[in-house]
């Protein structure tokens, strides 16, 4: 499913913080080579000399949503560059989910960063009918984000989302694996 790579120029709609240390950032571009949930992109920063590789949180025909976290130079880099900006990308890297593969009631598990691809993994199960079981982990309440949007989701679904915090100010106190103990 993957493999169909094509460099191209996205402009920044909007780039906001979402928690002190992740940011949002929905770019405007030709999104056609991106074909499959779980795929990343590859993005060229001005001065420097590796390209930064971005899980892809959610698409449409024109519009690109990633999700980062600062914990560098080049992700600090995203965040002072302007509206309206354009970046280099590389779209359509990964090969991404099967989603034929995971059952009614498939369970979805990320922490941190980890997070944003399953979005759109979660997003086009429901689309399929299927219920998924969706298990967030952060280290703290203050660092939760795209917790929302997946309630969002489970909304139109039997499914459940489940929460850990590592400080246990949400949720289970734990980590993913420990919610994971207590799903039927």
């Amino acid at each position: 499913k993957g493999g169909n790579m094509k460099q191209s120029i996205f402009t920044i709609l909007s780039n906001t913080a979402l928690t002190d240390s992740v940011y949002k950032m929905v770019l405007s571009g030709d999104t056609s080579h991106i074909t499959n949930c779980g795929q990343f992109v590859n993005i060229q920063l001005d001065g420097m000399f590796l390209r930064r590789p971005i899980s892809v949180c959610d698409w449409d025909e024109t519009t690109l949503v990633i999700l980062y976290k600062v914990v560098g130079k080049g992700t600090d880099a995203l965040t002072q560059i302007p509206l309206d900006a354009d970046l280099d990308l590389l779209a359509g890297l990964g090969n991404g989910y099967d989603t034929s593969v995971s059952g009614d009631r498939p369970v979805l598990i990320g922490g941190g960063v980890g997070i944003p691809p399953l979005y759109r993994l979660c997003k086009q199960l429901v689309e399929e009918g299927k219920a998924p079981e969706v298990i967030l982990g952060f280290n703290t309440a203050d660092e939760r984000f795209l917790y929302e949007e997946f309630m969002a989701l489970r909304a139109r679904t039997s499914g459940s989302i489940h929460v850990s915090t590592v400080d246990g100010s949400m949720g289970t106190k734990g980590f993913v694996t420990d919610v994971l103990k207590d799903l039927d």
